[in-house]
């Protein structure tokens, strides 16, 4: 038990130290000029373009740091910062969700497995805590409703290590088609880099956060 909330909270202090860092390195790229002076929305259409996608919108959205690609509507969602912004860091972002989006377009085979599981997903993260706590007060008369939590934190992890790849592949994406198409210069690249790279670790924290939740609960049928 000890060993578990030790794990535990070296896994949330890396996860704070990330999104911290992750922060910094945005607000640093975001007061960097691009060169080339692209709004974030004209990098997401000239990429799209580019790539052969004409039906898929790109348009602005609330939040900080809430930029996604919805392949159910076939929009690229760009912060109002990042929309705006002619910055290292309004590139790197609407580049790489236009990476999703060429995913999208060429049947890319981890962005197809995650969005069919997205369901069974939705469903298992907002039931999973509640099961788990049934079935832990439950252990000692039966394991069967522990065992169904457990089968729910199993899907939540599985679909946490499937993001990995789909994350680095758009990326790769991007970084790629920045480079090529003469959006970001070769001084540049390296803040681009930076900027993708503390984004995709904070999917890796929570990988390893949802892999070490779901040993530590299996731990309790092997001490049962």
């Amino acid at each position: 038990m000890g060993a578990g909330f030790l794990l535990f909270g070296v896994i949330f202090i890396a996860g704070f130290i990330v999104q911290q860092r992750l922060q910094a390195v945005f607000r640093k790229y975001s007061q960097t000029p691009l060169r080339t002076s692209l709004t974030g929305r004209e990098v997401a259409e000239k990429m799209l373009q580019q790539n052969g996608i004409y039906d898929v919108r790109v348009i602005s959205t609330e939040g900080e740091l809430s930029d996604h690609y919805n392949p159910a509507n076939r929009t690229v969602n760009l912060s109002k910062d990042v929309y705006w912004g002619k910055s290292i860091a309004s590139a790197a972002v609407a580049a790489h969700e236009c990476g999703h989006a060429i995913q999208h377009k060429e049947a890319y085979p981890m962005l197809q497995l995650r969005s069919s599981i997205v369901p069974i997903v939705t469903f298992a993260s907002q039931s999973v805590q509640w099961v788990l706590l049934a079935g832990v007060l439950l252990l000692s008369v039966t394991p069967l409703l522990f065992i169904a939590g457990i089968a729910l934190l199993a899907i939540t992890a599985i679909f946490s290590l499937v993001t990995l790849p789909v994350e680095f592949d758009a990326s790769a994406r991007a970084m790629d088609w920045l480079r090529r198409s003469g959006t970001t210069t070769s001084s540049e690249e390296g803040s681009v880099k930076e900027s993708l790279d503390w984004a995709a670790r904070t999917y890796i924290v929570a990988a390893i956060a949802s892999v070490a939740t779901l040993i530590y609960y299996l731990g309790f049928l092997r001490r049962d």
